[in-house]
């Protein structure tokens, strides 16, 4: 991925899928809620049998509105959502009050807000779907996945075509990407499955000791079982995933479809649709075949390190 934001065999079967979903406080953030929140909406309106245009009616709003918002993709007013539990007929209290409560949970800023200074608004969906994540699969070409990097090694990141950002600006960004990684040691870490490039371990980024410190701190990190590492070396020449980096976050629940994540120089995609995610889910269980081991992986990072 490009610096400003910043994953086994086969693809792994997604967390929680095999069991109820798990309670919202185990996967806490607006991002999450919001889907919860979409999806819950789209099973009462189907359930219903009401259509999207007669929905979008009730709340005197668009089509496109209520796509939106069964999408988890826009903020819920609590007028339209008691207007659309009338619709749909859901007359059980519990049930009104608990959509309710995860729309107002749903409307409270994430802990990343307090970074909006430095973060681009095509970034803030992605921190939002990390850290509901309960499994990130993701492939890097140019540099180490954000998740993985050390102080340092974010530090040359943040600072690259930053010539005339401030030195605080860059610390700030340094700070937010600190903060994501805070995520993996949580009680409950999600998965990362994280292939990298050899070119992303050979490029000398920041200076020898800068790359020492990195490779060390991914030795450490392989000995974590939440963190599979593999990188595909220069000998597999062309492969799979040779169009560029991407990322697949897997949500614990069920009902939620996985988001495959696309970034651009100054903007990012988020593909949701199940053909589209199918493809990249395709090309990760190929791109994995030709990856080396996590074992295979800890003897390349240890002979890189040698080199240096």
């Amino acid at each position: 991925m490009s610096p400003a934001p910043p994953s086994a065999p086969a693809a792994p079967a997604r967390p929680g899928s095999a069991g109820p979903p798990r309670p919202a406080a185990a996967r806490t953030g607006p991002t999450a809620l919001r889907l919860m929140v979409g999806a819950r909406l789209r099973r009462m309106r189907e359930g219903s049998g009401v259509s999207r245009e007669a929905a979008a009616d009730a709340i005197r709003a668009t089509h496109s509105k209520i796509s939106r918002l069964e999408l988890g993709r826009s903020g819920f007013k609590r007028r339209d959502l008691v207007d659309l539990l009338n619709l749909y007929g859901v007359a059980d209290p519990a049930e009104r009050q608990s959509l309710l409560e995860l729309a107002r949970q749903a409307g409270e800023p994430g802990w990343w807000h307090r970074y909006q200074d430095v973060m681009p608004g095509w970034l803030e969906p992605y921190i939002g779907l990390e850290q509901a994540a309960s499994a990130i699969r993701g492939y890097e070409v140019q540099f180490v996945h954000g998740l993985l990097q050390t102080e340092d090694y974010a530090r040359a990141v943040a600072s690259i075509g930053a010539v005339e950002v401030p030195g605080d600006e860059v610390e700030r960004r340094v700070e937010l990407r600190l903060e994501r990684q805070r995520l993996l040691t949580a009680p409950d870490p999600p998965l990362l499955r994280a292939v990298l490039d050899e070119a992303a371990l050979r490029r000398p980024l920041g200076g020898r000791a800068v790359m020492r410190g990195q490779l060390e701190h991914l030795l450490e990190l392989t000995e974590r079982p939440s963190i599979h590492l593999h990188v595909v070396p220069f000998r597999v020449g062309a492969h799979p995933a040779a169009g560029g980096p991407f990322t697949i976050l897997s949500l614990p629940q069920p009902d939620l479809p996985d988001v495959v994540y696309l970034e651009q120089l100054n903007s990012a995609q988020y593909l949701d649709k199940p053909e589209e995610v199918q493809g990249y889910l395709a090309t990760m269980d190929r791109l994995h075949r030709v990856a080396e081991s996590p074992e295979r992986t800890r003897e390349t990072l240890r002979g890189i390190l040698r080199g240096l």
